[in-house]
């Protein structure tokens, strides 16, 4: 078994992971129904309820602000917490006790069908207050982490400031130990620990908090997988609190870099979406959706069994990715189709899709790089796009859910990239049958005519030089928004990241070509 731990820090990284989660649930197969190519054992632990009955529950620390978990309980109808009777509570006091309570928050009607058994009503942007409203999963009460000492979007401690975070950890970790108390009792439980995945926004403090564990895991821990999913918000602020955010983006890209083995940034921009994504920009549960999609699907070999080529771990996609190099960021896309438009023909073969080579023919010697429609990687300023230029490509990992392509192409693709003497981009393409669901608690952001049950996905990780544009558009903003006292290093460690992820690049080679 190789298991998967995940990490949730804050308010955006979990309504990603929310949607995560009931995907996860919902591949679940019971008796009489064929069994699920996803493996459970590794993203959910057996365990034990309240009542002696065997549960099942996610790998999964949480972590949120006192507000954030909406009406969710750390007990639950698998799990009653014991509780300390009066007298404990009062100790040596003899006197009188009164307890103050916020009032309660209300179950959503969403969750109220959930727990009848009935069916529930569809949701909308009004109608989801927290992630908690559309949350189809019950968690272990150890996986509940909620941080009392801020609370949500209090506006007397806004929890804005990557400083913030790094204080905060510091402070809970030296009164509690928080690997000790929350993260070692989930590794323990792992026969072979395959990695940890962590979901975390970087333009607020959780970016600092998030910082500070990791730098707690590596120390700890040593080397190993550790995949973070960054979260950067795409919608416009007024100006302080872009500044402010681009500010906490650059430390959080500067201090993941030392310990993340790989650091995808998400974010979506409203601009230059396909007409068959619509999605409000304003709310987390839209915005979350679309970088669930993309992240449940590139690590979907992660989870699988059965198939051999459809399957990968954490450290093969990585091997690809880093390309004998010291790229750890990534850039991420996906493109969606209704699954009939992709039916394969007679001869097996997928049919040809000119987005998938960007227009390029087979004669072209980047014919083994396929494009997407939506770009989740953050670009800030127009200058990262190189208009007149396209980016060059170092490696490229795929996940296709559906008949995308034909199986010799993924064959001879795959054994290209295992070739180390071969020219050009190593590509690893996965490709399985199993759709990415279309559930009731997902919002209908991806519109297809006929509204299929399920939709097949294509979903890209690529190290190439438009990494290395962004991370120098990164720490030039980060000159003019950061202190002086942290600027330096700060600034000159962007630039070796940049330096780094073009590392054995010599762009008068493209020029050459183009010629």
């Amino acid at each position: 078994m190789h298991e998967v731990v995940t990490l949730q820090f804050g308010q955006r990284a979990n309504y990603l992971a929310t949607h995560y989660w009931n995907i996860q649930e919902s591949y679940f197969t019971y008796p009489g129904q064929p069994d699920s190519p996803v493996d459970h054992d590794i993203s959910f632990r057996p365990g034990i309820g309240a009542d002696g009955s065997d549960t099942y529950t996610p790998r999964t620390l949480i972590y949120d602000l006192k507000g954030g978990f909406g009406t969710l309980r750390r007990e639950n109808a698998l799990y009653e917490l014991q509780q300390q009777d009066d007298a404990t509570h009062q100790g040596q006091w003899g006197g009188r006790t009164a307890s103050l309570q916020l009032p309660p928050i209300a179950p959503s009607p969403y969750q109220q069908a959930l727990d009848q058994g009935t069916q529930p009503p569809q949701l909308s942007t009004d109608t989801v207050r927290f992630w908690s409203d559309y949350n189809h999963i019950f968690y272990h009460p150890r996986s509940i982490v909620q941080v009392n000492e801020y609370e949500l979007n209090s506006s007397l401690m806004p929890f804005e400031r990557w400083e913030t975070g790094q204080e905060l950890f510091r402070d809970l970790d030296r009164e509690h130990d928080l690997l000790d108390r929350d993260l070692r009792p989930l590794l323990e439980e792992c026969d072979q620990l395959q990695g940890l995945q962590i979901l975390s926004s970087t333009d607020d403090a959780w970016g600092g908090f998030t910082s500070r564990y990791l730098e707690r895991i590596s120390d700890e821990l040593g080397k190993g997988c550790r995949w973070v999913f960054g979260l950067k918000e795409g919608n416009e602020r007024r100006r302080e609190r872009q500044m402010l955010q681009m500010a906490n983006f650059a430390q959080s890209l500067y201090a993941l870099d030392s310990h993340a083995s790989v650091h995808v940034p998400l974010s979506m921009q409203a601009a230059g979406l396909p007409s068959y994504v619509s999605a409000d920009a304003s709310s987390l549960w839209h915005t979350s959706a679309l970088e669930a999609a993309l992240m449940e699907s590139v690590t979907l070999p992660t989870r699988l069994r059965g198939d051999e080529a459809a399957r990968a771990s954490f450290d093969t996609l990585e091997t690809t990715l880093n390309n004998d190099g010291n790229r750890r960021i990534a850039t991420a896309g996906f493109s969606v189709k209704d699954p009939e438009s992709l039916q394969p023909t007679a001869n097996g073969t997928a049919p040809q899709d000119s987005r998938m080579t960007n227009g390029v023919t087979h004669e072209d010697e980047e014919d083994e790089i396929s494009t997407t429609d939506i770009n989740l990687f953050p670009t800030t300023s127009p200058a990262s796009r190189r208009l007149g230029s396209r980016p060059h490509t170092f490696s490229q990992v795929e996940s296709l859910r559906g008949s995308w392509k034909g199986q010799d192409e993924i064959e001879d693709s795959n054994a290209a990239s295992r070739d180390r003497f071969a020219e050009g981009p190593r590509v690893s393409i996965h490709q399985s049958q199993l759709l990415f669901p279309i559930l009731s608690s997902y919002p209908e952001v991806l519109r297809f005519q006929g509204h299929p049950k399920s939709l097949a996905v294509k979903a890209q990780l690529s190290t190439s030089t438009k990494v290395a544009n962004g991370v120098r558009d990164v720490e030039r903003s980060a000159r003019s928004l950061i202190g002086i006292d942290e600027r330096e290093a700060i600034c000159d460690g962007l630039s070796s990241i940049a330096e780094e992820c073009e590392e054995g690049w010599d762009p008068s080679d493209d020029d050459d070509d183009n010629d």
